[in-house]
């Protein structure tokens, strides 16, 4: 199987001024893009080559996992993105504020796990088996998905990500960043 990059729900410069257009075609069209033609170029002729994304995550190791972890958070993190930001579905928002005691204290605590996070990685919002709410970091390529944790909400602090438009400034990028999320797709992967 194949592997191909995923087409964006907006336009490279749909997210500016918060994320630049210059900024997409790079993350997106050179970072995201190397990673799925060297994930496809290192399962061919394995056993993963006919493996879904997920599955490759799975079982792999190494470079392969590397790439296949990337192609996947790189994916989740472009889909939880959106120029057409709306407010908090209800049921986001309870969730929330019963685990963080409000939605500024949850975005307080998110902004300061995903600052503090050293060197290159994620931020994750995740829930875990017991349906709790949760805020994890994972250093370069790793998921919550090997931790059994579901995947609600992804921000991308590689360097990569916002040193275009922000430099070494991660704390405003993330202000960006909040102006981006998009609910909708946060509160679709709530259970």
């Amino acid at each position: 199987m194949k592997h191909v990059l995923m087409t964006l729900p907006y336009a490279l410069n749909a997210l500016e001024p918060m994320m630049s257009e210059e900024t997409l075609q790079f993350h997106y069209g050179k970072h995201h893009q190397t990673y799925v033609n060297k994930l496809n170029e290192l399962i061919e002729n394995t056993k993963y080559q006919d493996l879904s994304l997920l599955e490759i995550i799975a079982s792999a190791e190494g470079g392969i996992f590397n790439n296949a972890a990337q192609v996947y958070n790189h994916n989740f993190f472009w889909n939880g993105l959106t120029p057409n930001q709306k407010e908090l579905p209800s049921t986001l928002e309870g969730a929330l504020s019963k685990t963080f005691g409000s939605i500024e204290e949850f975005k307080k605590e998110f902004t300061a796990k995903a600052v503090g996070h050293f060197g290159s990685g994620w931020a994750w919002l995740v829930q875990d088996e017991n349906k709790e709410l949760k805020i994890i970091t994972t250093v370069n390529a790793q998921t919550p998905l090997g931790d059994n944790l579901k995947p609600l909400l992804v921000c991308d602090v590689w360097e990569h990500a916002y040193y275009i438009d922000v430099r070494n400034a991660r704390p405003a990028y993330l202000e960006n960043f909040w102006k981006l999320v998009n609910w909708d797709f946060v509160e679709e992967n709530l259970s």
